[in-house]
C-alpha cells in the first residue's frame, strides 16, 4: 500500500480546488432534490472527478482507473443530472432511490461522486484502500454514507437490485426506483441473466440497469474473451425495454435515462457505449488499464492530459 505524501498533498489540493469551484448540488423546499445541472457545468465536473480519481488511484498504488474513468459520466448524470432523489444529509432517508454498484471495482468513481454530491468530506478521497479507512477497494455497506450495498464478486448485483425493485413494488410505501449500474463483462456470468429472467417475470418497471459497454476486461476485450453481442438483442429477447445511447455525451446520456424512469409496464436497460480510461490519452481502450495503478510519471501525464479539457 502506497504511503506518497506528495501525492496526497497534490490530490488535496486539486480536490479543494474542483470542490470549490464545482459543488453543484442544489436541493429543494424539503432539502431532498438534485436539481440537474447545466451541461457545461456536468462536462467541467467529469474533468475535475477524472483528476481526482486518478490522483486517489495513484496514491493507493492499486486500482481499476480503466473502468472508474468509463463509468464516471453515467455517474454523474445519475447524481447530478436530476436523475436519482437523494439527501447526502440523511442517506437512510425512506423516499430515495438506491443506486447499485455491481462492478464494484469502479468503487473509486462513486466515492469521488458521492463525495462531490456531500455524503462525506472530499479530503477523505485520499484514504483509498488504507488500513481501517470506509474507501476500500470494493464499496462495503454500512461503512460510508451512501453505499446501498457490498460489493466484490461480479454478477451479484443485478440480482440485489431485482430484490430491492420487488420489495419496494410489494410493500408499496414509496415511488422510488432502483438503479443498477454493472459492467460489460458482467454479462459473462450465469447469475446476471437470471436476474434479468427474474425482472421480467415480476414486470419490475421501477427496476433501471445501466451498462457501461466500455468493451474491455482484465485478460484483454470482451468480445474476444467471451462474447456477449448483441447486447441489445438479448436483452430485448428477454422482454426489457431497450435503450442505447453514448455513455459520454451528457445530452444524450440523460435523455436516454430520462426515458427510462417513464417506463411503466417491465424493466429498462440502457446500453451506454464507453470508452475505458476515458479522458486520459494513454490509457484509452487499453485493457492493460482495467487494473492497474499509475507511477509518478503516469500520472503527472494523466493529470497533464486531462488539464484544459
Amino acid at each position: 500500500m502506497a504511503s506518497c505524501d506528495h501525492a496526497g498533498q497534490a490530490g488535496r489540493r486539486v480536490e479543494r480546488e474542483a470542490f470549490s469551484r464545482y459543488n453543484v448540488i442544489m436541493r429543494g423546499k424539503k432539502g431532498r432534490l438534485v436539481s440537474p445541472q447545466p451541461i457545461k457545468q456536468l462536462e467541467r465536473l467529469s474533468v475535475e472527478l477524472r483528476r481526482r480519481i486518478i490522483t486517489m488511484i495513484y496514491k493507493a498504488g492499486s486500482g481499476h482507473p480503466a473502468g472508474c474513468l468509463s463509468c464516471l459520466d453515467i455517474l454523474i448524470a445519475l447524481y447530478f443530472g436530476g436523475i436519482l432523489k437523494y439527501d447526502p444529509k440523511n442517506p437512510n432517508w425512506e423516499e430515495r432511490d438506491r443506486f447499485l454498484l455491481s462492478a464494484g471495482h469502479y468503487a473509486p468513481a462513486l466515492y469521488a461522486v458521492l463525495a462531490q454530491a456531500g455524503f462525506f468530506a472530499v479530503e477523505k478521497l485520499t484514504s483509498l484502500r488504507d488500513f481501517g479507512s470506509g474507501l476500500q477497494g470494493h464499496p462495503q455497506k454500512n461503512k460510508l454514507a451512501g453505499i446501498e450495498t457490498t460489493a466484490g464478486l461480479l454478477g451479484q448485483g443485478l440480482s440485489t437490485g431485482v430484490g430491492l425493485a420487488l420489495s419496494a413494488r410489494k410493500e408499496r410505501k414509496f415511488a422510488h426506483r432502483v438503479f443498477v449500474l454493472l459492467s460489460d463483462a458482467e454479462h459473462q456470468e450465469g447469475q446476471v441473466w437470471e436476474a434479468i429472467m427474474a425482472a421480467v417475470k415480476y414486470k419490475l418497471s421501477n427496476l433501471v440497469a445501466i451498462v457501461d459497454r466500455n468493451q474491455i476486461q482484465i485478460d484483454g476485450r470482451t468480445d474476444d474473451i467471451m462474447p456477449i453481442n448483441p447486447l441489445a438483442n438479448k436483452y430485448s429477447s428477454f422482454g426489457w425495454k431497450v435503450l442505447e445511447t453514448n455513455g459520454h455525451e451528457f445530452r444524450r446520456l440523460l435523455t436516454a435515462i430520462h426515458q427510462a424512469k417513464t417506463e411503466r409496464q417491465r424493466p429498462v436497460v440502457v446500453i451506454a457505449d464507453t470508452i475505458a480510461g476515458k479522458g486520459v490519452s494513454f490509457m484509452e481502450g487499453r485493457p492493460k488499464w482495467h487494473g492497474k495503478s499509475l507511477n509518478e510519471q503516469e500520472w503527472q501525464k494523466a493529470l497533464g492530459s486531462l488539464k484544459g479539457k
